[in-house]
């Protein structure tokens, strides 16, 4: 007994190690989902497509693989090893990220990308899982915010790699280049990283025979609470924007201020990678320290985020000169994700030990459906049906009428989401 209760987590340096090499999987996780847009207006115009398609492409076609394969991979992680799945997921999705490079057409593309969307989905529900195993609840936040700048660092090195590989020898050798360090990161993984056991930072156990909830016990208990209805839907509004802004401003900045893709992706490495990394650390860690004194702050401070990045938002698009627009987004890279680590945290707070990665694949499906779904298919198709009026700028109009007022939406149902988050806190299971 004494052998399956042992915690190999209680120096905070193991803690540390598995807290960034978990960071470094969701990484890679977006480097290979980011390289996408850096590198679509080249792929247009080789392969012939529209916007449509390349919205597709990035969105909805991807998301629908991606959520779908998530629920039953963290019901899987509920009862099984966490860390198994995570270097087998890393793994999968590494390897069709290279096979995208050899895509001939849209089709071969289209089911490059499935694939890496149904070995994406095995990345974050089990390390979230994980990581709510090894940081007691008041550092929970802190500890998602520090893994949320994953996305970050793989939009960072997602564009400027991209962006450069693209320059130099192409958007197919960017593909290959990109997805074979994983394989690599996939080995470190099941060789390094152990399987904690469930509930010890909080001083709980549950035994590993025991059964985990099913998916309709977990759903109920989170559909039940209403601050997480208004919470993962004000999450899957703001990744509308983010998803949206990462997909299409690329493109955007070569077509309306005729940027190349190395200059512009050094660019939007620094804004959305570095700024939006200290954005989504600084939310976590500030949501924790607030929350000392009231919880609502883990509601409040993405709202927050919400209405001051709205101006400038909209000023991006309308900004004259290239320089000018990427000045003004700083703010919203900045501010984008920092909802991420307070949600998630938030979200494990409202459930049982045994439905932690479950109730993670639940929030990021509601997030990736609507957000990662919708918001690059949208932008997409509406900048198609403005190209006869708006011509090259029908991208930027797009963006312009879309995203503002989505993150105005998000705003409201963060803040209707603190109206009764304490009490749906002290309800939550053992």
């Amino acid at each position: 007994m004494k052998q399956e209760l042992s915690n190999p987590y209680q120096s905070a340096a193991t803690r540390r190690y598995a807290l960034v090499l978990l960071t470094v999987v969701y990484a890679f996780n977006f480097i290979d989902r980011q390289l996408l847009a850096i590198l679509q207006e080249s792929i247009k115009a080789d392969l012939g497509l529209s916007d449509g398609q390349l919205g597709l492409l990035a969105g909805f076609a991807f998301a629908i693989f991606y959520v779908t394969a998530g629920i039953p991979i963290a019901r899987w992680a509920d009862r099984s090893n966490r860390r198994n799945i995570v270097a087998g997921a890393v793994f999968l999705w590494s390897f069709m990220t290279a096979v995208s490079g050899f895509a001939q057409n849209y089709v071969q593309l289209l089911l490059a990308r499935i694939g890496v969307g149904v070995g994406e989905a095995g990345g974050s529900p089990p390390s979230h899982s994980i990581i709510s195993d090894i940081f007691p609840p008041e550092k929970r936040a802190s500890a998602m915010g520090f893994y949320s700048t994953g996305v970050n660092i793989g939009i960072l090195f997602g564009f400027l790699l991209g962006g450069w590989l693209n320059e130099f020898f192409g958007w197919r050798v960017a593909f290959i280049v990109v997805g074979i360090p994983g394989i690599f990161i996939a080995l470190l993984v099941r060789a390094t990283l152990a399987e904690p056991m469930r509930g010890l930072s909080e001083n709980k156990h549950t035994a590993p025979a025991e059964p985990s909830p099913s998916l309709g016990q977990t759903l109920n208990i989170l559909w039940s609470r209403r601050s997480f209805r208004h919470m993962s839907f004000a999450a899957a509004l703001n990744a509308f924007c983010g998803y949206s802004t990462a997909s299409w401003t690329a493109s955007f900045m070569i077509r309306s201020h005729s940027m190349s893709t190395g200059e512009l992706g050094t660019w939007l490495a620094m804004i959305s990678g570095v700024g939006g990394a200290i954005g989504v650390i600084a939310g976590g860690i500030l949501a924790d320290k607030l929350a000392l004194r009231d919880k609502r702050w883990y509601v409040w401070v993405p709202a927050v985020a919400g209405v001051i990045s709205v101006p400038f938002m909209a000023a991006v698009y309308i900004a004259d000169t290239a320089y000018m627009a990427l000045i003004l987004s700083i703010i919203p890279g900045l501010l984008h994700n920092v909802y991420l680590g307070s949600t998630i945290a938030t979200t494990h707070g409202l459930v049982g030990l045994r439905m932690r990665a479950l109730a993670s694949a639940i929030l990021f499906l509601i997030l990736n459906i609507i957000g990662l779904g919708l918001g690059p298919l949208l932008v997409g198709m509406l900048s198609d049906l403005l190209q006869a009026s708006e011509g090259a700028h029908s991208l930027r109009q797009a963006m312009l009428y879309l995203l503002p007022p989505i993150m105005v939406w998000s705003t409201v149902h963060f803040l209707l989401a603190a109206r009764s988050l304490r009490a749906d806190l002290e309800r939550a299971p053992a």
